[in-house]
């Protein structure tokens, strides 16, 4: 029965330190024990790492691991005495995971700032970013190019964590983010707003060949897969980023490097329409 009990610990508790003496970031908790932990995965908040102890029996490390990839967490595995310092006990059960706390918002929310702005909506949505430290640079760009907000998924990509934040240099804080079930359900209720949305992909129009002003929306895919085909579907255009070189064996732009051209581009013209 112990083991279902809620274990979770705060700043200025006596496991706030590593051994390294590193405090934990004032927007995380630990929490520890294989339910716990499980569960927290499970329910789609932030997660930024889950750390499993060395020796720890491979279909269990499995278990975790999978809950933790499709949280959008990274897995460490640590020495048990680690673990036994960062949570004070000898009863963390062999997993921990640092969990993030950000206030999301909803789609509605985006759409009314921008209507009291007296402003097109202007919106970024991951289709499945993984990697934190993207979607931080991606969340930099959004702000400073005057997005509304970015919309990221519960299942199946990075979560707003401390390692979001940190990569976003704060962005991550400031811009409104919502999370959602359905990527491809929410674009179609966008487009029921009047809202454009493009998806960005190798076999678009270039993208200074589109107007992208207006109310608009741009869909970035994974680092590995790109958008997905369901999504790209229901977009209403597709963007293409030119490159000059050829036969160097790299053929695509990092997604956050493609999301801040992009981004620049949409911004540069809105300007140009709202003088």
């Amino acid at each position: 029965m112990q083991e279902n009990k809620p274990r979770s610990l705060r700043p200025g508790s006596r496991a706030d330190k590593t051994e390294q003496g590193q405090e934990m970031q004032p927007n995380e908790r630990l929490v520890y024990g294989k339910n716990p932990v499980a569960e927290l995965l499970k329910s789609g908040s932030g997660v930024d790492t889950v750390m499993l102890a060395e020796g720890m029996a491979p279909a269990v490390a499995s278990y975790y691991t999978a809950l933790a990839k499709e949280a959008g967490a990274a897995v460490k595995r640590v020495h048990p005495n680690k673990l036994r310092l960062l949570t004070g006990t000898e009863s963390h059960q062999g997993v921990a995971a640092f969990a993030s706390e950000i206030a999301y918002v909803e789609v509605d929310d985006m759409l009314a700032a921008a209507r009291e702005k007296g402003e097109p909506p202007f919106l970024v949505i991951s289709d499945g970013i993984e990697d934190p430290h993207n979607l931080g640079a991606v969340m930099r760009s959004a702000l400073l190019c005057g997005a509304h907000g970015i919309i990221i998924p519960k299942r199946g990509g990075a979560s707003v964590t401390p390692t979001v934040i940190k990569a976003s240099a704060g962005a991550a804080e400031r811009l409104p983010v919502a999370r959602v079930v359905n990527i491809s359900e929410t674009i179609r209720r966008l487009k029921e707003e009047g809202i454009f949305v493009y998806c960005a992909d190798m076999d678009g129009v270039s993208l200074r060949s589109n107007n992208l002003t207006g109310p608009i929306a741009l869909v970035l895919g994974s680092e590995g897969g790109g958008v997905s085909q369901l999504v790209k579907k229901r977009c209403d255009g597709v963007l293409r980023l030119e490159m000059a070189a050829s036969g160097t064996g790299v053929d695509s732009y990092n997604v956050s490097v493609a999301a801040g051209i992009i981004l620049y581009e949409i911004q540069a013209q809105r300007a140009g329409t709202m003088k």
